[in-house]
Parts: structure tokens; sequence; C-alpha cells
């Protein structure tokens, strides 16, 4: 018999066989991946290459043991029976070179290739009949960037406008012709509000508000990476990974940003690729950051419902609480504490209904203090025009059925970010660029939910081998006891 077959008979024997490698490699065909890979490679041309499943499986054991770089990953799998045994080497095979996998891993895990590998992982899931994607849960987390704070620069960029800018200017200049005012040019600037004066000169600022440019601090060290402010957090140069996840807690999609990007402006491409994959979508579970006219709309448009957090209106403090005006549709009017009617004023280009108080009866109003500070006594109260749709988002929170659903972003999307961080090693990425740290991330997010395949599949037949081994016992029928 072959020398290297005894050495891996040997080898078999020390792993254990409840071993999480050996769940993996029972749990996928591992062979699936030289499809996704052949045209990555040349058949008759240069050095014959490492196994690009041996490749795979190392960047899997990175992922999976939460291992920080590929060079450590590479001295881990030298050293240990189970990593060799897993990627069938013997004791003396020379196991691949850190810089073979991180080459490979930068020139040949292309974006669509990880993307091949994220999917198939997710069929598998599917056909073992455990995925569940009709209550869908979305949030962001960040994840530190290999960049160094002090190390940044002031830079402009030009103004990112919202993709749903022509919809919403469609709609305000609807509402503003049905109140009988002039809708807005589309090539007319908007006014600038209020600010404090700026010593920027003159030229400068004509220069900005012409080409709708704003100022961003950008890192020397990543400059795909965006500085992460929010409240007590250390100032830091971040990505943010925006996941959704079954109520299993399946990774069903992942797309990567900039640490600076809110939570709502990438929710567009997390939503439209969920919902691409998995039509069966019926209800988005997801934080009050999601909680935008827009998204609302979006989510109710499309037949579906948005299970979301209650949001604290933003009023004046120690004011008169939000819900004392109250809207009047058949008059078209809000209603202030003291009774009186704030009539229709104007509908400015964010969309927003402004309902304005008279100031001769404002004047002598003895509550005025608790609703406005105006030097000319006068109180605006503003209604987004897409509000109805944010009404059905709060009219779902208080469904029994929706509310538990949002109770369980603690045992999904919230556990999924916990495990990322606490076992995988998702809290700072030592990749610099977006291209690489999405691929990165996508891996790990595969990586774990090939884990829990294979740990489900492991414990569904140690079930059924069990009812298999007790069922004599307890049949009823004596003859086969």
């Amino acid at each position: 018999m072959d020398r290297n077959v005894i050495e891996m008979v040997g080898i078999d024997s020390l792993v254990p066989e409840e071993h999480l490698l050996r769940k993996i490699d029972r749990a996928v065909d591992f062979s699936r991946l030289y499809e996704m890979v052949e045209p990555l490679y040349c058949e008759d041309n240069g050095r014959p290459s490492v196994d690009p499943v041996v490749l795979f499986k190392m960047v899997l054991i990175q992922h999976l043991y939460g291992l920080p770089s590929l060079r450590r990953t590479a001295e881990e799998v030298s050293g240990s029976i189970y990593y060799r045994w897993f990627l069938g080497y013997t004791l003396q095979e020379e196991t691949p070179h850190f810089s073979t996998v991180s080459y490979n891993f930068r020139h040949r895990f292309t974006e669509e290739t990880v993307d091949q590998v994220f999917r198939w992982i997710l069929e598998e899931v599917a056909e073992a009949g455990y995925l569940s994607p009709r209550a869908v849960f979305i949030d962001g987390t960040h994840i530190k960037a290999n960049a160094n704070t002090k190390k940044q620069v002031k830079v402009q960029i030009p103004a990112a406008s919202r993709h749903y800018a022509k919809e919403l200017m469609e709609e305000v200049n609807a509402d503003r012709e049905s109140h009988g005012k002039k809708p807005f040019d589309d090539d007319e600037p908007p006014t600038p509000p209020k600010k404090r004066r700026d010593n920027t000169s003159k030229k400068k600022l004509a220069r900005r508000k012409k080409e709708k440019l704003r100022t961003v601090t950008r890192s020397v060290t990543d400059p795909d990476s965006g500085l992460f402010v929010k409240g007590e957090h250390k100032r830091q140069f971040a990505y943010e990974a925006h996941t959704a996840c079954d109520k299993h807690g399946f990774v069903l999609e992942a797309v990567i940003t900039p640490g600076n990007v809110h939570d709502s402006v990438a929710f567009d491409e997390v939503y439209d690729r969920v919902t691409d994959a998995f039509p069966e979508v019926e209800t988005i579970v997801a934080d009050s950051a999601y909680k935008t006219p827009h998204i609302c709309k979006k989510v109710f448009e499309d037949g579906r419902v948005l299970s979301t957090a209650y949001k604290r209106p933003q009023t004046m403090k120690e004011g008169h609480a939000w819900w004392k005006y109250v809207y009047d549709e058949h008059y078209d009017c809000v209603l202030c504490p003291e009774y009186q009617a704030l009539a229709y004023h104007t509908t400015n280009r964010d969309g927003y209904r402004e309902y304005r108080s008279d100031p001769k009866i404002c004047v002598n109003c003895p509550t005025r203090h608790l609703c406005t500070h105006s030097k000319d006594c006068v109180k605006t109260v503003q209604r987004h025009v897409w509000k109805d749709y944010e009404e059905l988002a709060d009219d779902a929170r208080y469904t029994p059925e929706y509310r538990e659903l949002y109770q369980r972003r603690k045992e999904t999307i919230e556990r999924v970010f916990a495990d990322a961080k606490e076992k995988h090693a998702m809290r700072y990425t030592q990749y610099r660029g977006l291209a690489q740290v999405s691929n990165w991330v996508k891996l790990k997010f595969a990586a774990m939910n090939l884990k829990k395949l294979a740990r489900w599949l492991c414990q569904e037949s140690l079930a059924s081998l069990c009812i298999l081994l007790l069922w004599p016992l307890h049949d009823p029928n004596p003859a086969y006891a």
C-alpha cells in the first residue's frame, strides 16, 4: 500500500468523529468549486497550481476559527493534524505557503467567485430545508478599518443625490399643484438653510454651491473607508456590513459600504438583492434607523410589511408633546394643543408640507412658551407627503405577530453580528479597499452559514438514528417488540 495512503488512514483515526471539520466535510460536496473557478485557470500554460479546493478550505479555516491573517492560517495548517486531514495532506507533505493563498485570494477570489460561493452555500441550506426567508431581519454593523485615524485629509467630493430624488420631486410637485402652488424647477437650486458665519471666501462658496460639493474626512491609508462617529464611540475609520438574515440566523445578503454611510442609505441595495433572490419575502424587520418615509413607502408598496420600533419624534425640549398636534385630513390642517388650526403654507423640496399658525392668535397664547420661541410668534409643523406609509409601520408595530418578530432581532441579526465578532474575528479587518473587505466579509458569512448547516445536519442525523434504534422499544405492536 502507498505510504501516503497509510499516513492518511493514520491521520483519519486521530480526528474525532464529532470534530467540526468532519461535520463540514460531510455537509457539502466541495468538488462543486471546480465549476466555479474553471474560467480562472489555464489548462496548458504555466506550472501546476495548488488545488483550488485546498485554497478555499484554507480560507474557510481562517474564517471558521477566527484566525487574524492568512499567514497565521498557513502556520496553523502546517502544524495541525486536523487541518491537514481536512485539506487532504499527510504529515510528510508540505502545505501551501501563505503567499500562494494570499495571491489567489486577491486575484482569483474575485467578487463574482466569492458571490458564487456564498450563493452555493445558501443553496445547500435551502435544499436541506433550513432556509426560511419569509421574515428577513436587516441591520448594519461597523468593522474597524486597517487605517490610522491620525493620517487623514479633508477633501471635497460631489454631494451624492438621493436615488429616489426624482420620484420624490414628482410627488412634491403634484402636491404643490394640488394646493395651487407653483411646481419646483429641477434646475432651480434649493434655498440654503441659515447657518453661522463661514470664513470661507465667497469664491470658494460659490464654486461649492455650483458643483454641489461637500467636505469629508478621508483616510490616507485606506481611502475607501469612512470616518465613523456615533455618540460616545471612538472616532475611527471603519466599514459597515449591511446584512440581512432569516429567522434561523442564516445570512442571506451582505453589502459593504464605508463606515460613514447611514443604514437607511444602503437599505435599497440590500432590500433589492434579497427580494430578487427570495421573492417570497413577506416581512422586513429592522430597527428605527430604517423608519424613513422612503423605506416605508418602498416596502409597503411592494405588498410587504415593515416591522420596526418606535421612533421618537424630534420636538422642542420641555415643550408640548408631539402627539398634541393633531393632523386633520379632511380640512388638511393641524390642530394645536390650544385647539387652533395651523393652515397649509407650502411643500418644500424635502417632501414636507408646512403648516403655520396665525401670529395674531399665537401672540396672546398662554402656552406659547411651550410651543415656539419664534420672534414672529409663528409655529410651524411639518408632515411628510409619505407620512401615511410611516403610519402603516406604526400600525404594524402594535400587531402581536409583527411585535413578536421584532423581538426576535436579538436572536437573529444581533446574534449573527455577535458571533461574527466574538468567534470569527470580524471586529476589525486587516484588508484595505472596499473590494477586498467585501470579499473578506462575504466569505466569513459563508463560513458561518456552512458551520450552522453542518451542525444542524449532524443533529438531524443523530435524531433519526435515535428514532430508528428506540422505535422497536416503543412500538405498540408486540410482534415487533
